[in-house]
């Protein structure tokens, strides 16, 4: 709840302490803020009650009508946190109970299963790094949703660019002279995969990153071969950036 991006404002912060009835706290960065509030709570009341209260009333969906994207994100977030503790956010924002011993089993069965998978299958090993417990404890919609993110860094790091989704592919991998190319770029046939490269950089940024898109995205069950042909997916695309054959700063 205190994340720089996703997370509750400071503003946000104040509101959702003061309803709960909290004690106010210093000016600091936000995380710290979430943290001595919950903390000071607990220490008096000797339970977790006011951290559930806080949870619950920071995740009321009402909060959030106008910025629905921001809601989900925040909630899967917190969800991967708190299913280790046999807890989860309903898309109602209820807060609801889980089996904790079988979602950490089936987590770490998942994350081994979907690895080995990989590995076999020579899966680029940025793929693999997003292939944790914590990203599969709900589904395999998160590995594969993190590991896009890190495509898009990739373009990021090699071109000094600072745009993300559609307009960063169109400024690093499109145009009559691209920043980055996966091949000479000499003749038409290079020309068009190198076209067809940034359409396919584009159709996956669609497919997982497009704000429009999040609502029925969210409640995605991705099944184990989804997975790994979307992560092979992605291997392909680091590995033909990772080869880039040119490469020159911004103007």
């Amino acid at each position: 709840m205190g994340d720089t991006e996703y997370g509750l404002t400071n503003s946000e912060i104040d509101n959702v302490a003061h309803a709960c009835g909290f004690a106010e706290e210093e000016p600091n960065t936000k995380w710290k803020r979430v943290f001595n509030i919950l903390a000071k709570d607990q220490n008096t009341r000797g339970n977790g009650n006011g951290v559930l209260a806080f949870v619950r009333k920071a995740m009321r969906p009402a909060i959030y009508v106008s910025t629905p994207e921001r809601y989900e994100t925040l909630r899967e977030n917190l969800n991967r946190a708190l299913v280790f503790e046999g807890m989860a956010i309903e898309r109602n924002g209820k807060l609801a109970s889980v089996d904790t011993s079988n979602t950490i089993n089936d987590a770490r069965r998942k994350a081994a299963e979907l690895r080995g998978s990989l590995q076999e299958r020579g899966v680029h090993p940025d793929v693999l790094s997003f292939c944790r417990e914590e990203l599969l404890a709900d589904n395999y919609f998160h590995a594969v949703l993190e590991a896009s993110k890190s495509l898009a860094q990739k373009v990021r790091d090699k071109t000094g660019l600072t745009e993300d989704g559609s307009s960063l592919i169109d400024k690093a991998l499109s145009g009559a002279s691209p920043l980055l190319t996966i091949n000479k770029f000499a003749t038409e046939t290079e020309k068009s995969e190198q076209k067809g490269f940034a359409m396919l950089c584009k159709g996956v940024f669609g497919m997982f990153r497009n704000p429009t898109s999040h609502a029925p995205r969210v409640s995605w069950e991705m099944n184990r071969a989804d997975a790994e042909d979307l992560m092979s997916l992605l291997s392909l695309l680091h590995r033909r950036l990772d080869s880039n054959v040119k490469s020159e700063s911004p103007q």
